[in-house]
Order: C-alpha cells, then sequence, then structure tokens
C-alpha cells in the first residue's frame, strides 16, 4: 500500500510560480512511476504530466509543456511540480497519482491517489 500526501498548493497571480510536492509512504517509492493530474470545477480529471520510475522519462500536457517541470527526489520519496508562468485557466485541484510499471497519461492507470491541492492563479 501507498500513500500520497500533496502539498504546496495555493493563491497566486497569473505569472507566478508554485511548487507542489508529493511525499510518498509504504511502497519502495522508486519502483513506482507516478503522475500528476488536475481537476477543475465541472470538469473531468485531466493529466498534466508524468515522470517514469526506471529513466525517469517525462511527459507533459500540451497545455504545461514549457511552464511546468516534474522532478523527483528518490530519497525522500518525493515528487514535485514546478509550475512558472501560470495562467487562470490552471485553477484546479491538484493530484498527485502512482502506479507500478511505465509511466501512463491515463487516470484508469493509476492505484494511489492523493487527495489534492488547490492551486488557484488569479487574473
Amino acid at each position: 500500500q501507498v500513500q500520497l500526501v500533496e502539498s504546496g498548493g495555493g493563491l497566486v497571480q497569473a505569472g507566478g510560480s508554485l511548487r507542489l510536492s508529493c511525499a510518498a509512504s509504504g511502497r519502495t517509492f522508486s519502483r513506482l512511476s507516478s503522475g500528476w493530474f488536475r481537476q477543475a470545477p465541472g470538469k473531468e480529471r485531466e493529466f498534466v504530466a508524468f515522470i517514469s520510475s526506471n529513466l525517469g522519462t517525462t511527459y507533459y500536457a500540451d497545455s504545461v509543456k514549457g511552464r511546468f517541470t516534474i522532478s523527483r527526489d528518490n530519497a525522500k520519496n518525493t515528487v514535485y511540480l514546478q509550475m512558472n508562468s501560470l495562467k487562470p485557466e490552471d485553477t484546479a485541484v491538484y493530484y498527485c497519482a502512482a502506479k507500478a510499471g511505465w509511466a501512463s497519461g491515463s487516470t484508469r492507470d493509476y492505484d494511489y491517489w492523493g487527495r489534492g491541492t488547490q492551486v488557484t492563479v488569479s487574473s
């Protein structure tokens, strides 16, 4: 079993930055691929970024490419999402997720989820 806890959300002006953290406990974190997803009010949960367990391969949604960076520190069992040049449309609850094996951009593939952290970007 894996427990994930997100932190770092908050209110920021457009153009600003935030860094989200996802602390994991339980199963060996280094063997898990991790992803960040977000859900805005009235919308489905959508993929933001993932990082694989083995090579640390990363992949981003087109909407955040060039602005967001996902990284991981296996010694700290933590995954990060650095968010720069934030836009009002980035406002959502951000969720961390983890899975064994290959990373994926689909919510259906992830076994473990955090409870989310709110990010609000004002215009």
